[in-house]
């Protein structure tokens, strides 16, 4: 049969490339160990693909879930002023200044500070936030505006104490419930008697409800309170806060509102973006990300290196064939093709089922909530995993293209047979 012949059988839509290329993929009685090898170089991309996926989607849920629950209780942007007591003073005059830039869909005093909370004789330090809670007032968090809606009260109780929201986690070990009574000792604004020691101001508040963000830190460590009891536990004139914390139409523009604002409010202001005050925790995600993809990237060109075992096996299997085929006309260029069109099968087989398999693990891992993990560790409760197309694209790509680079040194070996000499070959 002619090259010819083969080249038309099939109807004539089959190219003799092709036909020769699956033929040297499938077994033959004789070759039963080269179809094992090839399905492992198959296996090898399959696996390599869909590690990287699912690692890759784990990682950018994690940075997603973090985002999500770092903006429940934090603003885009925070206008503090210089100094080290965290005080804004005057800030309705700040408030005008900073609703003049474009972007701002909001922006509220906040008044923030470390606190004692005490009940039956048990004390621990957790963060204080007071906000604004009237109708009017501007939300800069999904918190707060859940505050403001009435979701979360803090309205007076009956009791006529001062009301105050806690955390899950705050409430959980306190063993506090709403309508107890809890007494918040500052760890500012202290003063001394004539001996020297030291009197804190003490308040006592009521809890009206608790609340979850699903943020560990937010919910073991994080109470709120009405803007004017927190500056009246610090002893604060109505006009100053902590900071100003501001809400953007798009928190993707957050660094470049934040900038614009620093290099206009003056030396005494300073503006920071919630991901310059998160910096630390998303740099490291980043580059964790990095890491992992470059680690099991290797398992790929691990892969690569079976194809290239494989396709030697091949040529050495098929060299009588090859050498028949080129002494009917069969050109190198012919040969060459058909060695790399196995390759690329291999390569692109292996990265599409892996890339399959990939995202469906990744999305029955979210899904089900199959791998928990150590909140006061990673923040958050379970493994996130979030498939992003354009990383799956990516690596799709990038594995045919290193199963590619690997036909090239077989395909070349068997292009530059001698017809002769390969007939020959025992």
């Amino acid at each position: 049969m002619s090259p010819a012949e083969i080249s038309g059988k099939d109807g004539g839509g089959v190219s003799l490339d092709w036909y020769l290329a699956r033929r040297y993929l499938a077994s033959r009685k004789q070759g039963r160990l080269l179809s094992f090898i090839t399905a492992i170089a198959l296996g090898g991309v399959v696996v390599g693909v869909t590690a990287l996926i699912v690692v890759t989607g784990v990682m950018t849920g994690m940075q997603t879930e973090l985002k999500e629950k770092i903006l429940a209780t934090n603003a885009h942007v925070v206008v503090l002023q210089a100094g080290t007591n965290l005080r804004l003073y005057d800030f309705e005059r700040m408030l005008d200044s900073v609703r003049t830039y474009d972007g701002v869909s909001a922006a509220a005093p906040v008044v923030l500070t470390n606190v004692g909370l005490e009940f039956n004789e048990y004390s621990r330090s957790v963060r204080l936030t007071g906000v604004r809670v009237d109708a009017a007032a501007a939300s800069t968090t999904p918190l707060e505006e859940s505050i403001v809606e009435g979701l979360f009260s803090l309205e007076t109780p009956e009791s006529g104490l001062r009301p105050m929201l806690l955390g899950t986690g705050v409430a959980e070990v306190m063993s506090v419930f709403p309508g107890d009574t809890v007494r918040v000792i500052a760890f500012e604004n202290i003063v001394y008697d004539g001996l020297g020691v030291p009197n804190p101001r003490t308040l006592e508040f009521e809890v009206t409800q608790s609340f979850s963000t699903g943020m560990y830190d937010a919910d073991n460590e994080t109470v709120y309170t009405r803007l004017e009891d927190a500056q009246d536990l610090l002893g604060l004139a109505p006009t100053t806060s902590s900071i100003i914390a501001v809400q953007l139409d798009d928190v993707d523009a957050a660094d470049a509102t934040a900038e614009r604002m620093n290099q206009s409010l003056g030396m005494q202001y300073q503006a920071q973006s919630w991901s310059e005050r998160n910096n630390a925790l998303f740099a490291a995600l980043k580059l964790e990300k990095l890491a992992m993809g470059l680690i099991l990237f290797l398992i790929v060109l691990v892969a690569a290196f079976n194809i290239v075992s494989t396709l030697v096996l091949v040529v050495a299997d098929r060299t009588r064939e090859i050498g028949i085929l080129k002494s009917m006309g069969m050109t190198d260029s012919g040969i060459l093709r058909v060695f790399v069109l196995q390759g690329a099968w291999i390569g692109v087989v292996g990265a599409f089922v892996g890339c399959v398999l990939g995202v469906g693990i990744g999305w029955a891992v979210d899904y089900f909530g199959l791998i928990r993990i150590p909140p006061d560790i990673y923040f958050v409760e379970q493994l996130p995993v979030q498939i992003d197309p354009l990383d799956v694209l990516l690596v799709f790509l990038a594995s045919v293209v290193v199963a590619f680079l690997a036909t090239i040194y077989p395909a070349r070996q068997a292009a530059r047979l001698e017809p002769v000499e390969a007939i020959r070959h025992e």
